[in-house]
Order: structure tokens, then C-alpha cells, then sequence
């Protein structure tokens, strides 16, 4: 990636990164680019990346997948939003949570006063042909992967719009959503 690339030069990133005094947390429905976009955020940052499915899945030494099966969702919720907390109050740089973390009252408060909540939002045909790629993904082993996107976007759009900073991701590269974060922060900052 070239700075030619970006709408933004080396000396806007850094301006904005000085301003930035607090983790950016990337919320949205499960394939958006939350991680990937993430990291590459992070690297224009020159912050810290922590992806916080990582870090619940080492905390329970055990799979997404697998806390679900044994222990239910409500059970992971709970510990995702221990695992989201301890990463604001580490100051994490840039934190890519689990598509439905904002939808807990708790986890999004919490976010939304310490931290900046960006909602990644795409299409669901992009997110079917997105998450088609894995099949670690809980929920969707249950059904047509179509209808519970639609319905898990339906049923989370009202939180996710709390965000402080909105983008869409398309099938561009992840740097171009990156940069659309960048400059929406810039904005709100």
C-alpha cells in the first residue's frame, strides 16, 4: 500500500493518531472486515490490534464455536464482555469485537464512553459471499445463512447505528474502508 493509495499522508495519520486518546472498538455483523480491517487500522495507526474473539477464545482455552456449544451464548456474552473491558481499560489501540457485543447494554456502554464505537456496515449479499469462507461461525450452523443475516442486521441496526462513527465496506480493499474510518475519525475528532 502506497501513500499515493490513501487519501491521507503520513502527516495527517500522525495528527490523527495524536488526537486519538482512547481504543477504537470496530462493531457490525459478522463479516464485515472487523479484523482485517482492523489490523491494517491499527498499522496506519502504528497502534496495537487485539481481536477480542482472540483473546476470549485464549481466555477459556476453548473455541468460539465450542464455548457455544457447551455453555451457550449468553454465557459467552458474558465473558466477551469482561474480555472487551479489560482491553479499554488496557488502553488497546484498535479492538475488533464478535458481531453481536454491541447488542449487550453493558459491553456497549462501556464502549461508548471509553472508547469509539465504529460500525462497519456492508450489504448482506457481500456478507453471505463473506462469511460463505468459514464455517466457524456459529450462528450460522443453524439455518439459510441469507435469512439469519437479515434478521441478525435487522435486529442489531438499531445498536449499531449508536455508534460514534458509521462506514459502509464494499468489495473494494480493506485499506479503502480503513481510510473511510480514518477520515470519519478525523472529522469526529
Amino acid at each position: 500500500m502506497t501513500d499515493e493509495s490513501l487519501s491521507l499522508n503520513s502527516e495527517q495519520l500522525a495528527e490523527i493518531a495524536r488526537r486519538l486518546d482512547r481504543p477504537l472498538v470496530l462493531v457490525g455483523l459478522m463479516g464485515v472486515g472487523k479484523s482485517t480491517v482492523g489490523r491494517r487500522l491499527a498499522n496506519m495507526l502504528q497502534r496495537k490490534f487485539v481481536d477480542a474473539d482472540e483473546e476470549i477464545e485464549s481466555a477459556a482455552q476453548r473455541s468460539i464455536s465450542e464455548i457455544f456449544e457447551e455453555f451457550g451464548e449468553s454465557y459467552f456474552r458474558d465473558g466477551e464482555r469482561r474480555v472487551i473491558a479489560r482491553l479499554i481499560e488496557e488502553r488497546a489501540g484498535v479492538i475488533a469485537t464478535g458481531g453481536g457485543a454491541f447488542v449487550n447494554d453493558e459491553t456497549r456502554a462501556l464502549i461508548l464512553d471509553q472508547a469509539v464505537a465504529v460500525w462497519i456496515d456492508s450489504d448482506i449479499d457481500l456478507l453471505v459471499e463473506r462469511t460463505s469462507r468459514k464455517s466457524t461461525r456459529p450462528l450460522l450452523k443453524t439455518g439459510d445463512p441469507r435469512e439469519i443475516l437479515t434478521r441478525l442486521y435487522s435486529q442489531r441496526k438499531p445498536f449499531y447505528a449508536q455508534a460514534q462513527i458509521h462506514v459502509m465496506s464494499d468489495t473494494g480493499p480493506h485499506e479503502a474502508t480503513a481510510t473511510k474510518i480514518l477520515e470519519a475519525l478525523d472529522t469526529w475528532l
